[in-house]
């Protein structure tokens, strides 16, 4: 017999959406033409998607609500009680993810910008989904340090142990202080689910530096993946003009913002000391020069696309692209520009428990989007 984990995965695999009433595109790609399908529309800049254990989708807008999508793609009505959001700039309503144990404790954690210093909150709160509310709510986890409107960054990673990880910009105004460690701009934390410095963090008897950081040097992290394959996190962030990054993250590390860059500051200069590489600093598995401007990332790990299990998705809104890493012997090895004639910014990438890929697109129209191959 098999266990109730099994049967509920298999419940789970069997539902798939039923996109909204448009028409389908098809597009070019090296597993052979993909769908394109409308799941819903109508978003404000949606930010990020999370699917609940029934084939439900979380989705949040970035100018402060959270809606729940049916299985027909029916938007719902806002939460209530979303806390207040200071929206404007890159600045808003940010990540959301699903507690691995939402079955039992209905708990969602989520990330925004929440008072008028534009600091990165983190809030836990237990879900009632069918009331449209939410229960519980508390901020857990504010940054430190200065910051500003612009490379917020902010996505969560919930690790097997529960313990969170939580990506957190420079605010680009405040860059210098990616490199000291009494701060969490321009750092990746790792946190308890109630929002405490999780035991065993790298930095944890340090007096100078917080108990709460895991790696830092980072500038604007948008995507972060714990690899199916090994299990190590990886991350992708935005780089100045040219030099966006995909790092794997290890405890203490340093990943060089601003000191070394494989790009260049915005009015043309040198970034840090010019270099691309220094000794004991870490080296990306990956960048992208010029910049596409990555955001959300998913590990393929389903049926629908055999060809591709094991790749890094990556969405793109400068280049308004999803772009496809092949993942050999722990790195990247060949990149496939997809959806290219789509000609949306694509601002988050998940896998579905269909199998299929599901896109936000990034506008004041965005729409969520279910690709599968086309038949």
């Amino acid at each position: 017999m098999p266990s109730a984990f099994l049967r509920q995965a298999c419940l789970i695999a069997a539902i798939a959406f039923v996109p909204a009433a448009a028409r389908a595109e098809t597009y070019a790609s090296s597993a052979g033409p993909l769908r394109v399908e409308a799941v819903a529309r109508g978003l404000a800049h949606p930010w990020a998607l999370a699917f609940l254990p029934d084939g439900r989708l979380l989705v949040t807008e970035r100018p402060g609500r959270i809606r729940i999508v049916g299985r027909d793609g029916q938007l719902s009505t806002t939460l209530t009680n979303v806390p207040k959001v200071h929206s404007g700039g890159q600045a808003g309503l940010l990540d959301i993810a699903v507690d691995k144990d939402f079955a039992n404790n209905k708990t969602i954690y989520f990330c925004f910008n929440g008072s008028a210093d534009n600091n990165v909150a983190v809030v836990r709160a237990r879900l009632d989904a069918e009331a449209l509310k939410l229960d519980d709510v508390r901020t857990i986890f504010r940054q430190q340090g200065p910051a500003g409107r612009a490379n917020v960054a902010c996505r969560i990673a919930q690790a097997l142990d529960g313990n969170l990880f939580v990506t957190l910009g420079d605010h680009f105004g405040a860059k210098d202080l990616a490199q000291k460690l009494d701060n969490t701009i321009g750092k990746i934390v790792r946190i308890r689910p109630d929002g405490g410095a999780a035991p065993g963090n790298p930095f944890a008897d340090r007096k100078d530096a917080l108990p709460e950081i895991w790696a830092y040097g980072l500038r604007n992290a948008e995507g972060l993946a714990f690899n199916p394959a090994d299990g190590k996190l990886w991350e992708q962030e935005h780089g100045p003009m040219g030099g966006d990054e995909i790092n794997i993250i290890a405890p203490g590390k340093n990943y060089g913002w601003p000191v070394v860059s494989y790009g260049v500051n915005y009015d043309g200069s040198i970034v840090g000391t010019g270099k691309q590489t220094a000794e004991g600093i870490e080296d990306p598995l990956w960048h992208w020069t010029p910049s596409i401007a990555p955001s959300g990332m998913a590990f393929y790990t389903g049926d629908l696309f055999p060809g591709w299990k094991g790749s890094l998705f990556n969405g793109a809104l400068k280049f308004q692209l999803l772009s496809r890493l092949e993942i050999k012997g722990g790195k990247p090895v060949k990149e496939e520009r997809l959806l290219q004639d789509l000609n949306e910014r694509i601002r988050d990438v998940r896998q579905g428990p269909d199998g299929a890929l599901y896109l936000l697109t990034d506008s004041d129209d965005g729409r969520i989007l279910r690709v599968t191959p086309a038949k």
